[in-house]
């Protein structure tokens, strides 16, 4: 059974009388385990395809099945329960909270589950990402690369079905995006699904399957022959 399948997906924004379509029947499925990048250009509709499929929004028409699901029938809450315990987020901007140390930041998402032992789900989601010796840091006093794998680490925590990355390297030097595009890939190999929204198509070599969206249509969908791995830098997951 996928863990996602859509089917004729569409998605129309209405402002002022003028309704602009953004996605054009958009079809594809993906399994659990995998690693898929969304690549496309500005304007393309990658993000607002990845907005409906992590829930963020909803399809103006067509089929969205989640782990089996017919998603048109779920509410409000349900939609909160499902981004909080079967979806994480990474983002371009890292989106952390600043004067809190690194290890709250990374359970936050964990205000609102029953989980128990969060201290130590916390600190196992920070050991998979390399930053067990940050626990105890603000996120002002850590770098760029090292706020993206708290933010990994922070998608992580709540062992979701799927992690979704938008433009996870965009603020960052290469060394630091290829030590990020690592620890995805590893998380990866472990058997965490994993979709991949970027414009660069080294960043989406990296991945093992691209899906190429193109003014709202799926214009291509490939497997990677050759996976870009990300250079070793000592210090992760080891």
């Amino acid at each position: 059974m996928p863990i996602i399948k859509v089917e004729n997906l569409k998605k129309d924004y209405e402002t002022g009388g003028v309704v602009t379509s953004v996605l054009h029947g958009i079809d594809f499925s993906m399994e659990k385990g995998e690693f898929v990048a969304i690549m496309g250009p500005s304007g393309s509709g990658k993000s607002t395809l990845m907005h409906i499929l992590s829930f963020l929004d909803t399809p103006s028409s067509g089929l969205y099945m989640f782990e089996g699901q017919d998603t048109k029938g779920f509410d409000k809450d349900y939609l909160a329960k499902l981004r909080n315990e079967r979806i994480g987020f990474v983002f371009q901007s890292f989106n952390l909270l600043t004067r809190t140390t690194v290890l709250d930041n990374v359970k936050l998402p964990l205000i609102y589950s029953t989980k128990k032992d969060q201290d130590n789900l916390a600190k196992k989601a920070l050991a998979d990402v390399g930053l067990s010796h940050r626990l105890d840091y603000f996120t002002n006093q850590i770098s760029g690369g090292e706020k993206q794998r708290v933010a990994i680490a922070r998608a992580l925590v709540c062992d979701p079905a799927i992690i979704f990355a938008d433009e996870p390297t965009g603020n960052l030097d290469s060394k630091s995006g290829n030590s990020v595009l690592e620890i995805l890939q590893k998380l990866n190999d472990k058997g965490h699904t994993i979709i991949l929204v970027t414009h660069e198509m080294d960043t989406a070599n990296h991945a093992k399957r691209i899906i190429h969206v193109k003014d709202g249509m799926i214009t291509g969908d490939e497997k990677v022959l050759k996976r870009t791995i990300a250079k070793e830098d000592g210090v992760l997951m080891k």
